[in-house]
């Protein structure tokens, strides 16, 4: 008996040692994926039935892995917006803002850990919102369907609520705007508008925006554009995309909400240099060549001036026919993203210490009506 039992108690602890081995094994393999993880990614899918949001885990190595999706209880467009900023995050990251273009509605979802959830949704308060920008808790929308903007309050639910007598007309009517977004310091608000080559300035008081003001863009058909660490305004020039003649340019925003002219129309001897974003550490800014299936870097100096970091303007190569567009730095700063709507990827590369990339794994298997791209 005594030694029936021995045998049963060895086999019962035989049992638990090779249970808590294999969970410490997966325990263990948890965490190596957790501290591999640098961040996460996120994109909308734009499909006309049910926009969702794709979410990704981004990888030490640059490379993404599927986290899941959720539906944005809106409808997109099918198919691309000519615009930038469709899907943006508040400052603390809480909570995630989508343009729905094709149900002409704004969602509004809240994370819990790496998934976001819906929270809440409502009217846009015009047709086609393509482009959105928060500040703090207050949030605008561009309507690219009847060119205006419109301007809600964000509460801690994550529901938005209109502000009273908020909306504001572009400078007229089929102005193909782009891009909304406030300046860093929150005193003007900025529209791309690409038909009509204006760069809508308003300046802001206590959330309302002031009368328009028209700037004239230094270069055919401003898209979309992006802040230096200084401030200052960048705004790529698609130029309708004849060969080898869209550029990027920087502005200063004076005390009135007017812009002044910095660097004009640099060029990026590429096709339809159309999305713009700015390299954590402020020194480097990349334009998304969308008929070129390149990304041309520029340096920017101190003063807000741009130069090419390549004489052809070729800093990476996304590939023949993948039609980038939206672009995005990685939390940590070491990879810039872009996803490419003509053939469903998303790019990923490395950020060298003098602004050249170097290509990391790409994903591939996506929607080719993506839209949107930010990084948590």
């Amino acid at each position: 008996m005594n030694n029936r039992r021995l045998f049963l108690c060895g086999l019962f602890a035989a049992t638990i040692s090779i249970s808590a081995l294999a969970s410490n094994r997966a325990t263990a393999n948890q965490n190596n994926e957790a501290s591999d993880r640098i961040g996460s990614l996120y994109t909308a899918s734009n499909a006309t039935a049910d926009n969702q949001i794709l979410a990704f885990d981004q990888m030490r190595d640059g490379s993404l892995k599927p986290i899941g999706t959720v539906s944005t209880g809106g409808k997109g467009s099918g198919g691309g917006l000519g615009n930038q900023s469709g899907l943006v995050l508040t400052s603390n990251r809480e909570f995630l803002l989508a343009v729905n273009a094709g149900s002409n509605e704004i969602s509004v979802l809240k994370f819990n850990n790496r998934q976001p959830k819906l929270v809440s949704k409502i009217a846009s308060g015009g047709v086609r919102p393509v482009s959105v920008t928060v500040q703090n808790d207050i949030v605008y929308v561009l309507n690219a369907g009847s060119d205006d903007v419109t301007g809600f309050y964000l509460k801690d639910n994550g529901k938005l609520h209109p502000i009273p007598n908020s909306r504001r007309a572009l400078s007229g009517k089929a102005t193909a705007p782009a891009q909304i977004r406030f300046s860093p310091n929150g005193d003007t608000m900025v529209v791309t508008e690409k038909a009509t080559n204006v760069i809508s300035t308003f300046p802001i008081k206590y959330g309302y925006l002031g009368d328009r003001i028209s700037n004239p863009s230094n270069a055919n058909t401003p898209f979309g554009f992006a802040f230096d660490r200084r401030g200052n305004l960048l705004v790529s020039e698609a130029a309708g995309g004849p060969p080898n003649i869209s550029s990027i340019s920087s502005y200063d925003i004076l005390s009135n909400s007017k812009l002044k002219s910095i660097t004009a129309a640099a060029k990026a001897n590429q096709l339809a240099a159309c999305w713009v974003v700015v390299s954590k550490n402020g020194r480097y800014a990349y334009v998304s060549n969308t008929a070129s299936g390149t990304i041309t870097g520029f340096a920017i100096k101190p003063n807000g001036t741009l130069t090419g970091i390549t004489a052809d303007g070729v800093t990476a190569n996304t590939g023949t026919g993948s039609g980038p567009i939206d672009l995005i730095i990685s939390r940590n700063g070491q990879f810039l993203s872009s996803l490419n709507s003509r053939n469903g990827t998303i790019s990923n590369f490395k950020i060298e210490s003098n602004g050249s990339l170097k290509p990391a794994p790409t994903l591939t298997s996506l929607p080719t009506t993506i839209n949107g791209l930010v990084a948590r």
